[in-house]
């Protein structure tokens, strides 16, 4: 197995419109670290590539096209192109900031050229830690993925560190929506702590964090997602967060021994999902809830959905896309969605297999997916999210309440244990 690597500053030049956050004003006031892109492109029998992105997660189009075109650069097809966003609350909106998309992509397909040119035969071995870097934002669950997943890469003959793959499970909002810096959030902190010590490259790939909120955070007032004694309120609170992970790290990374001769692949499955259309009297009810707590205005969401009554369209359909990327048989899994912290528990447990990591964020990020309990409870997960991102997401309502049992059962299902 043969692997390169490089990586390219995505930061921008000029004030930008964020994401994140429900502000009248998202204008960007500055940089307080720079955002990354990386890319590790591998190959045994075929070549498959990893890319890691300091964003919130571009929709589906805007992944897809960014997918075809390193695809085209290094060889391969779409489904062989794993992104991963880190989901960082404190980046640019692509969508808005078409200039900027397009650099982005010109930057990370150059990288990709780059990492291939650069291959060379690798060892690896993984293994996982347990951190303290969340909580449940539900306060009936402490339902949490504390798994620090460990991907260690090395030269053939195991004597220089290549390049150290992390998977962390924890919202990328250590910063909150009083910060109108431009950061990787506690992605870029984990990064510099760790490239410090093992002097390679880390990259970060972010598990089912919809529903788990940073341990520390940073703000001028508590936060919805800040309150209790199980949250920190901090000025250092990105390297707080950066320490836990590095001192779990640490405590694991020499026992790690390498292997050659692994193999790499990556495949995606598509399942069909549906959402309804709410009628009118749930849809008011719903826009009324988000404005009164969240100050949400649903005025655009609601005439989507009357006009959808107007067609006689009463739901909604999309295949999704479901992609799987095995080094060995460590495997990443992911769906274009903010995946609560219950889908990968449930398939790591059902397939008895620890370092089997679904995650969320993979190839886009499309609404939340909650559990059948959230979508029973409601709130901003479930439901008020749509009335401001509905356009990007392409649905007006969440998937059905039974969608998470058929999309786990998939997952288990298409899921290659040994390669």
């Amino acid at each position: 197995m043969k692997m390169g690597f490089a990586e390219t500053d995505i930061t921008p030049q000029t004030p930008v419109t964020m994401v994140g956050f429900n502000r009248t004003d998202n204008m960007s006031r500055g940089i307080l670290d720079g955002l990354t892109a990386q890319v590790s492109v591998w190959e045994s029998n075929r070549i498959c590539c990893l890319v890691t992105i300091d964003n919130i997660g571009f929709n589906k189009r805007e992944a897809n096209l960014l997918r075809d075109m390193i695809g085209t650069m290094i060889g391969t097809s779409r489904e062989r192109v794993m992104l991963s966003f880190s989901h960082t609350h404190a980046a640019v909106n692509v969508t808005v900031e078409k200039e900027y998309y397009d650099k982005l992509c010109q930057q990370i397909c150059r990288a990709a050229e780059k990492a291939k040119a650069s291959m060379r035969e690798v060892s690896v071995g993984w293994d996982n830690a347990q951190a303290d870097i969340g909580n449940n934002r539900r306060k009936s669950s402490d339902k949490v993925d504390r798994r620090v997943g460990i991907l260690k890469v090395c030269s053939s003959n195991q004597n220089d560190l290549k390049l150290i793959i992390l998977r962390l499970t924890a919202h990328c909002n250590v910063l909150k929506r009083d910060n109108y810096l431009i950061s990787a959030d506690y992605f870029g902190a984990v990064r510099k702590v760790l490239a410090e010590k093992y002097h390679c490259p880390i990259m970060i790939v972010q598990g089912s964090a919809g529903n788990i909120s940073p341990k520390y955070y940073k703000a001028s007032f508590t936060p919805i997602d800040g309150q209790g004694e199980e949250y920190v309120n901090c000025k250092h609170a990105l390297e707080n967060m950066a320490q836990e992970v590095s001192e779990k790290v640490e405590s694991i990374f020499d026992t790690i021994y390498t292997k050659r001769g692994m193999r790499v692949d990556a495949y995606s499955k598509y399942i069909p999902l549906q959402s309804k259309i709410p009628n009118m009297i749930k849809a008011h009810k719903i826009a009324d809830e988000a404005m009164k707590h969240c100050g949400i205005n649903g005025q655009k969401w609601i005439e989507k959905i009357e006009s959808f009554h107007k067609k006689g369209i009463s739901f909604q359909e999309e295949h999704l896309e479901m992609q799987y990327f095995y080094i060995g048989n460590w495997c990443l899994c992911g769906i274009p969605n903010e995946t609560m912290t219950e889908f990968a528990l449930e398939t790591a447990q059902l397939l008895k297999d620890p370092f089997f990591y679904f995650n969320g964020y993979t190839n886009g990020c499309s609404s939340y997916f909650p559990t059948k309990e959230e979508y029973d409870l409601g709130g901003y997960e479930v439901y008020w999210a749509m009335l401001i991102y509905f356009a990007d997401y392409e649905r007006v309502y969440p998937y059905n309440r039974e969608a998470i049992d058929t999309v786990i059962s998939y997952a288990v299902e298409n899921a290659r244990i040994s390669l």
